[in-house]
């Protein structure tokens, strides 16, 4: 059986590297002409390490991670005091890693030659024939993981498109190592929220999100985030700092407007982003491309011939359609109740959080992170 995946982001790298460990043959094409470094963090949950975990490559994601972490996390004021805390057991099954190094540890588990370079798909068809700029190929399956803004789901009948969800992320990584002072998580204002996590050579991942209208955009980034957070509790300040305004980026959320009603057609199936853009507010995104990854692995090989392809992308559609929609309609509620700007509003929700039990958020979070490999 030949594999074509369409894109080499994470999803896309995933799928590739446990289909050819599982003895498949995998052709992955990227327009980009070449590997990007992206500077920015991802958390790893539960469930994306035990999606890692099946695909082969679990040991090597905890190496590039780091232990976990004994910090105090949840949801903070901008003066420092708490709302809510995680439970101190949630926060060690954590992991953040740079999005470059997962990509790297990705892409060396592939065999050389694996990942196809500046190659630019124009269409994909319904038999698994690839059309690019300059020819045509075939395969049994095709996977579709071109990301949030994917060319192949758009020529679906069904493609929701995009939609914004109110407001703007900045992202950065510090360029030395920054004391936290024994805490991370992230800090709610109005419409404001800044959050942080480290990285395992000390360095620290941070986020800064604003309610706003789509389009915006300043001359100095970097400036930017530094009045809006002016006078929040440290390390806000101390990371701003430590950071090259060159390495800040700036995106505005969206999301898919609503589910896909399916995410195969054909020979074609969709994957991570692609499949079910959802905003970061639950930290998932990533997390669910590799469960995706796992899941359509075990399927099409299942330590051995695996399924008929059909079978195969039909299982997968049948199992990640609901899980995925129940994780991206939470992350966006999540997102509408952190980014409240009203006063009444604000101290609603705050009072909400402070009354609100570790065990509950514990509860809550574990719910996300439950999941298992399903049987082929």
């Amino acid at each position: 059986m030949h594999v074509i995946v369409v894109g080499a982001g994470i999803g896309g790298l995933a799928t590739a590297a446990g289909l050819q460990r599982a003895g498949t043959r995998v052709t992955v094409l990227e327009r980009a002409p070449g590997a990007r470094v992206v500077g920015s963090g991802l958390s790893l949950f539960g469930n994306g390490l035990t999606a890692l975990d099946v695909l082969g490559l679990g040991d090597a994601a905890r190496a590039a991670t780091g232990p976990g972490h004994r910090l105090l996390a949840g949801q903070r004021r901008p003066d420092g005091s708490w709302l809510s805390r995680t439970p101190p057991d949630a926060v060690r099954r954590l992991r953040v890693v740079h999005r470059a190094d997962l990509h790297r540890l990705l892409e060396d588990a592939l065999a050389p030659g694996t990942v196809h370079w500046g190659c630019e798909v124009t269409g994909v068809d319904d038999d698994g024939t690839v059309r690019l700029r300059d020819g045509a190929e075939r395969a049994d399956v095709v996977v579709a993981a071109d990301g949030i803004r994917s060319r192949v789901r758009a020529g679906w009948p069904g493609d929701p498109g995009l939609r914004y969800a109110g407001y703007t992320a900045w992202r950065g990584v510090t360029a030395v190592p920054v004391d936290l002072r024994g805490a991370a998580g992230e800090t709610w204002g109005r419409g404001l929220r800044f959050g942080m996590a480290p990285l395992a050579d000390g360095r620290v991942y941070w986020f800064a999100v604003a309610s706003a209208p789509a389009g915006g955009r300043a001359d100095d980034e970097h400036a930017a985030v530094a009045h809006l957070f002016a006078g929040w509790h440290e390390p806000v300040g101390e990371l701003l700092a430590a950071t090259r305004p060159a390495d800040v980026s700036r995106s505005d959320v969206h999301d898919l407007a609503g589910p896909m009603p399916s995410l195969r057609r054909g020979r074609v199936v969709l994957l991570g982003d692609a499949a079910h853009a959802m905003t970061p507010d639950l930290g998932q995104g990533a997390n669910q491309a590799l469960e995706d990854a796992a899941t359509l692995t075990a399927l099409l090989s299942g330590g051995g011939p695996g399924l008929d392809p059909d079978e195969a992308l039909d299982r997968y559609d049948r199992l990640r359609r609901p899980r995925v929609r129940r994780i991206a309609r939470r992350a966006r509620a999540v997102g509408r109740v952190a980014q409240a700007r009203g006063s009444v509003t604000s101290r609603v929700r705050d009072t909400v959080l402070r009354l609100t039990p570790p065990s509950a958020a514990g509860r809550q979070l574990a719910a996300v992170e439950a999941w298992a490999l399903p049987h082929a």
